[in-house]
């Protein structure tokens, strides 16, 4: 049996809706910016950092493991005349934050907006205490978007799944970010 035809079922019995809505609007800067395609080389190849709000939207199941909303700080460093980007991402809430180094593959889709996904690990700076992405260190894959909306402004959403994130418990976490950052 294909890979695809055991995840994606599955997937779609685990997502409600209201996720896949969310995605929906995480990967939305991208296609608010696209333009009309040209012969011109496609390129959004800056660095940024910014910082925005953070919605978890799952529940671990147990005690304290409540969807939790909060804020982010992510960064983005483009490593020259390649397609990929080291990035950082801090997603907090009330009692504690994930801290997450990721490696992305960037897709660009008009000269200034880029589609990406990529993987990482979430390290939780308080096991056992709520943050947007569930409350124990996980691996970590994240999917979105970003455009230079100015000089220097760059919009960004995103989605982050951490791989059985939760103590006491077999749950995944997702959480949906968006937010501004200064690019560089």
């Amino acid at each position: 049996m294909l890979f695809s035809q055991t995840l994606f079922p599955t997937l779609r019995k685990a997502l409600p809706a209201s996720l896949i809505a969310g995605a929906a609007l995480a990967i939305a800067p991208a296609f608010l910016s696209a333009g009309a395609a040209s012969a011109q080389p496609i390129t959004f190849n800056d660095s940024y950092i910014g910082a925005g709000v953070a919605a978890g939207v799952t529940n671990g199941g147990q005690s304290g493991d409540a969807a939790t909303i909060g804020g982010n700080i992510q960064g983005r460093f483009a490593i020259p005349n390649a397609p990929v980007s080291v990035r950082g991402a801090v997603l907090f809430g009330g009692e504690s934050a994930a801290i997450m180094p990721l490696v992305t593959y960037d897709l660009p889709v008009s000269s200034n907006a880029n589609l990406y996904a990529g993987a990482g690990y979430s390290f939780a700076d308080k096991e056992g205490k709520p943050s947007p992405l569930g409350n124990k260190n996980a691996p970590v894959l994240t999917a979105g978007a970003e455009a230079g909306i100015g000089r220097n402004v760059v919009v960004y959403g995103d989605a982050k799944w951490g791989i059985d994130a939760y103590k006491n418990s077999s749950a995944d976490a997702v959480s949906f970010q968006a937010g501004l950052g200064y690019r560089f």
